[in-house]
């Protein structure tokens, strides 16, 4: 009887751990698959981190996604591993942020690993440098349907439209770093909000006061 107890005990404990183990392999396994399957860098994975974590296995939204992206632009490191790991701790703290992020790093080790090793005897082969030419440019198309998609659900009022050209203008045209021009964006947003939230506020005031004087003078009357 003893015994029984302890083994039931035991399975109880260990139920919470398993479901979590299965959770943080998920992540590993999805990132694993996107890691692998997109050339480009981390602005090409969007579509396929749209699929897999939106839209499959509902794991972010698409808002929640963006600014994922958004974060993991600004902090130091690889932009696709910065957003592995958020969306990793999001779902299942530190482990889940661990295993998400060695998910979309290995696929790159192993890779690179094996490129180098015959790199060397590939080079100089005619065929080697065409399929380097087509990879090179299905990788700036993916790049540029990135940047329209993120355009098309980044954009949505007047104020982003013009933060997007001016810091679309000072890139182009000056050497201001890339943290620089985050910074600026960051600080426009904070300052348009502040200047919304007084107005709304004044709004609601002004209202509240012309009423106090309307009751003031209904009982002079």
């Amino acid at each position: 009887m003893f015994i029984f107890i302890f083994h039931y005990d035991l399975v109880v404990g260990i139920i919470p751990y398993m479901g979590k183990f299965k959770l943080n392999l998920e992540l590993f396994w999805s990132f694993f698959k996107i890691g692998g399957m997109t050339f480009g860098g981390g602005l090409t994975m969007l579509p396929m981190l749209e699929h897999e974590l939106v839209s499959k296995k509902q794991w972010v939204t698409e808002e929640e996604l963006l600014d994922c992206y958004a974060i993991g632009q600004c902090t130091p490191g690889i932009i696709a591993v910065n957003t592995a790991t958020f969306v990793g701790y999001k779902k299942a703290k530190v482990p889940g942020g661990i295993f998400a992020t060695l998910g979309m790093v290995f696929p790159s080790i192993l890779i690179i690993t094996i490129v180098a090793m015959f790199l060397k005897n590939f080079m100089d082969n005619v065929w080697f440098q065409h399929a380097l030419q087509g990879v090179r440019g299905v990788v700036c198309a993916l790049l540029a349907n990135t940047v329209i998609n993120l355009c098309r659900k980044s954009i949505k009022n007047l104020f982003t439209a013009i933060v997007f050209i001016a810091i679309l203008v000072l890139g182009f045209f000056t050497k201001i770093p890339t943290i620089v021009l985050v910074l600026i964006a960051a600080a426009a947003g904070i300052i348009a909000d502040l200047i919304k939230t007084k107005m709304e506020a004044k709004k609601i005031k002004e209202p509240a006061s012309d009423s106090i004087e309307n009751s003031q003078e209904d009982k002079n009357v």
